[in-house]
């Protein structure tokens, strides 16, 4: 039996008593943890080690984690998980847009943590496994593995999203959203049920991650933010994938 390699966690925080009872918590439960309290030795480290999964720490000496976050995304393919001490929506929204795959404020849980980072690693797990599938031409053949609406193809095994012959370019927490609104076209998802399948906790009124995923992928899917006719909110239920827009 191969031994399976005990998941790397980047700790990226300047905070050096919050940041070694994180890391104490997180290898007590067999993560693998490196820490580092300055943004401009994050970037080496990511660039270095490519570990699993970053936890990034707002403000941090040397550079900012969104700084940060902007530096390495383009190559760096795993998870980012952005934690600050600033409660502002300005926050949530920059990091995001700078390719961040989730937003905790602290004071940070433990155990919400811990949930929320192995939710991520599952969900990086097996899109590293659909990615190594086609790469190697062993693509699964059940047609929900692709949904086609006419211009629109989103490809689940290659994570791929089509538009009227363009590839769209969507982060991976974009696409997971895409997927799921899109494979229940036709019918109502609501914010309870996005929030708890893709961060895995329940919805709790404020959470604004959801609303944002979906506004840039209206952006990026050329649909009229005023008056969508792609991605539909239905007010106090969710959102409504529209079947045929074109």
């Amino acid at each position: 039996m191969i031994e399976q390699t005990p998941p790397h966690i980047l700790l990226v925080e300047d905070d050096e008593s919050l940041s070694d009872w994180v890391a104490e918590y997180l290898r007590l439960r067999d993560f693998n943890v490196t820490q580092t309290g300055r943004g401009d030795e994050a970037v080496e480290l990511i660039q270095s080690l490519n570990p699993d999964l970053v936890l990034l720490d707002g403000m941090l000496p040397g550079m900012d984690g969104i700084d940060v976050c902007k530096t390495v995304r383009p190559a760096f393919k795993n998870t980012i998980i952005m934690i600050t001490a600033r409660d502002e929506e300005v926050d949530e929204v920059l990091g995001l847009e700078m390719g961040a795959d989730d937003f905790l404020v602290k004071p940070v849980r433990a155990r919400a943590l811990l949930s929320r980072i192995n939710l991520l690693l599952k969900k990086q797990l097996q899109n590293q496994q659909l990615a190594d599938s086609a790469q190697n031409n062993v693509l699964p053949t059940e047609e929900s593995q692709a949904l086609n609406f006419n211009e629109l193809c989103i490809n689940a095994a290659t994570r791929e999203v089509v538009l009227s012959g363009q590839s769209i370019n969507l982060s991976s927490k974009e696409f997971d959203v895409l997927w799921l609104i899109a494979e229940k076209a036709g019918h109502v998802v609501s914010r309870e049920q996005l929030v708890s399948e893709l961060r895995g906790f329940q919805y709790d009124g404020f959470d604004r991650s959801i609303d944002l995923q979906i506004s840039r992928l209206r952006k990026k899917l050329n649909d009229d933010a005023n008056q969508p006719y792609r991605i539909k909110t239905i007010w106090g239920k969710g959102y409504l994938f529209v079947q045929d827009a074109w």
